[in-house]
């Protein structure tokens, strides 16, 4: 899947996903602009306003209520994220002790 320049989805898009009977919507803003670099022991993540609007909206969509854990979103060059990037995986895990 290619998005131009940018490898964002274009406006409006939204992905659906499923996970134990529970519908998760994950929208990107128009001209959002994300990049993941990977510099061994930091890992950066770039991107314009409508880019961090696009990321804060994916993991309050993770956060909902009656999410299962487990339930993630990947994200990667071409798929998301600008080209070059590295890829990101933003998953919800349970409350830990």
């Amino acid at each position: 899947m290619t998005y131009g320049s940018s490898n964002a989805p274009p406006e409006s898009t939204r992905v659906t996903t499923v996970t134990d009977g529970v519908a998760q919507v994950f929208t990107w803003e128009q001209g959002a602009r994300i990049e993941v670099r990977n510099l061994g022991s930091t890992v950066v993540v770039e991107a314009n306003a409508e880019g961090l609007r696009t990321l804060a909206s994916h993991l309050v969509t993770l956060a909902q209520d009656g999410v299962p854990d487990g339930s993630h979103l990947h994200l990667e060059d071409g798929n998301g994220l600008s080209e070059g990037s590295a890829e990101l995986v933003l998953e919800r895990c349970g409350d830990e002790e």
